[in-house]
């Protein structure tokens, strides 16, 4: 057994909006392990497969301070079932004129002698 005190401390990175498996490996680079936020259910990479999966939150926030190894909880998502994560904008409204702004036809001169 590993004395907890013994580990050094590691800065949790930020996952939200990656790929599952992009951001498992940059978990493992700065040192912590991804975790399904309920610890009674399967394990997270069981939830992540088949197929693609979005991170869609953690605990700890990025750049919380844990001990090497500590796992981080997130929520995963199917790929395409994320959503944005900031508000759109709605679309401004096109110019009055913008029926009037279509392009001239093409002028073709025939230079062939007949």
């Amino acid at each position: 057994m590993v004395d907890s005190g013994a580990r050094r401390v590691v800065t949790v990175p930020d996952v939200v909006g990656l790929p599952f498996h992009v951001g498992r490996d940059v978990a493992a680079d700065a040192g912590v392990a991804l975790a399904s936020t309920d610890p009674d259910g399967p394990p997270i990479g069981s939830l992540a497969w088949p197929g693609l999966f979005s991170i869609v939150s953690q605990h700890p926030a990025p750049g919380a301070q844990v001990r090497e190894w500590d796992s981080v909880a997130i929520e995963v998502v199917a790929h395409g079932d994320a959503g944005d994560r900031e508000q759109r904008e709605p679309h401004p409204s096109p110019p009055a004129d913008a029926a009037r702004a279509t392009p001239e036809r093409p002028q073709h001169l025939d230079l062939t002698d007949d």
